[in-house]
């Protein structure tokens, strides 16, 4: 069984998880890409990883991503630190119990919330 952590990247990239997230988030994913990629690099003996990386970040096919997985969870054995690395940016990158509202377009009227206890009318 991979490292869940391997999971949860492999598929995070192969989602473009960070087009949803805040500018904060989105910087933590693009930073987790980079140290992905310094990593594969540093390793010549896999010369296919950073086109399994690539393949991931450009079609979000599965088996890229079970691949990526993968070699992300042989890398965490071989490297706990690259791991515990890993877990730092990946924490950075998760949203606390805040709100974010993102508006696009053009609107007479745009109303965002959350958590409305009671009575609401709108008109």
């Amino acid at each position: 069984m991979a490292d869940p952590l391997a999971v949860t990247l492999a598929s995070s990239v192969a989602v473009k998880i960070a087009d949803s997230l805040t500018d904060q988030a989105q910087q933590a994913v693009a930073a987790i890409v980079r140290k992905i990629r310094e990593k594969l690099r540093s390793r010549p003996d896999e010369p296919a990883a950073l086109a399994t990386l690539d393949a991931v970040i450009a079609t979000s096919d599965p088996p890229a991503m079970e691949a990526l997985a993968r070699m992300l969870d042989r890398l965490f054995v071989a490297d706990p630190r690259f791991r515990a690395e890993m877990q730092v940016l990946w924490d950075s990158a998760q949203l606390s119990d805040g709100v974010t509202n993102v508006f696009h377009g053009k609107a007479g009227k745009v109303i965002m919330m959350r958590d409305v206890n009671g009575d609401l009318t709108i008109n």
